[in-house]
């Protein structure tokens, strides 16, 4: 995987608009090559508008190609989990043995997910009739259903960089449930975030239903 610094909106690579930075190894206080971009308000609006487009789409996507994706996304963070963790490791000083076992997590927890998806049991209505004569007060009848309401908005843990940020448990539950997402990675580890969101963010079963912006 080569890494870039360009944010990630859409499918697209997007050069910086709002100037650079580079990420820092704490342990050694050595600058990491690449820089990496910030975008302004104009790349927030396309990025939420690219999600909010994806909604209608992804949102009905049929249940086992949606499980079919979120395995793809765990497949894809397996199988780059040596290079994420040694840029994760680069970026926060601690052991590149601690990321792999969260890589391994979280690519469970999108197995997981994934799994929930297809039994299709969060869907079903929970409905209490109304009990008119109930003492000492009626009850009303009471539905409840879990939908799907739009783009999820996720902004990465800068002491939690796999768990919680681009391919994390909030992603992960995110697009199960139907939401696009748009995640705003933390500074502190941009290289370990760029790199997850190239390897998880693009095999989408409609191809722009996730959104993920580096910066």
């Amino acid at each position: 995987m080569t890494l870039t610094g360009e944010l990630l909106i859409g499918a697209a690579d997007v050069a910086a608009t709002a100037g650079t930075m580079k990420a820092l190894n704490p342990a050694t206080g050595e600058v990491i090559e690449p820089e990496f971009a910030f975008g302004g308000a104009a790349e927030v609006d396309r990025a939420l508008r690219l999600a909010d487009e994806a909604f209608d789409s992804y949102s009905h996507t049929a249940l086992a190609e949606r499980a079919a994706f979120l395995d793809l996304v765990a497949d894809k963070l397996e199988a780059v989990k040596d290079e994420l963790a040694a840029r994760t490791s680069l970026e926060t000083g601690l052991p590149a043995a601690q990321f792999e076992g969260e890589i391994l997590r979280s690519a469970a927890n999108f197995r997981k997910f994934a799994g929930v998806v297809r039994q299709g049991r969060f869907l079903q209505a929970a409905i209490d009739p109304a009990q008119p004569d109930r003492q000492p007060a009626p009850r009303m009848d009471h539905r409840l259903q879990k939908v799907a309401l739009g783009p999820v908005v996720i902004f990465g843990a800068g002491n939690f960089p796999v768990s919680y940020s681009v391919a994390g448990g909030d992603t992960a539950s995110a697009l199960a449930a139907g939401c696009p997402v748009v995640l705003k990675a933390h500074n502190a580890h941009p290289g370990a975030s760029r790199s997850r969101a190239a390897s998880s963010g693009r095999p989408s079963p409609r191809r722009d239903c996730t959104k993920a912006s580096s910066r």
